[in-house]
């Protein structure tokens, strides 16, 4: 058993459409964070609603001491 297909359509409802978004931001936001960890580089995301409204993410520098 696996996962099923999401469908990928505008959703109509705004308030489900408002939750998804804020679902889908926060877990790309764990996948930038992850990514930086486990790889050591560094990552910068930046997200704007449909609002409007900006949203970033940065790992920051991870410089290694030679």
């Amino acid at each position: 058993m696996g996962r099923r297909k999401v469908e990928i359509k505008r959703i109509e409802n705004k308030s489900s459409r408002q939750v998804t978004f804020c679902k889908r931001r926060n877990g790309l936001m764990e996948k930038a964070r992850q990514l930086s960890i486990l790889c050591e580089s560094s990552v910068a995301l930046i997200i704007i609603s449909a609002t409007g409204r900006l949203y970033s993410f940065s790992s920051g520098s991870r410089r290694k001491n030679s």
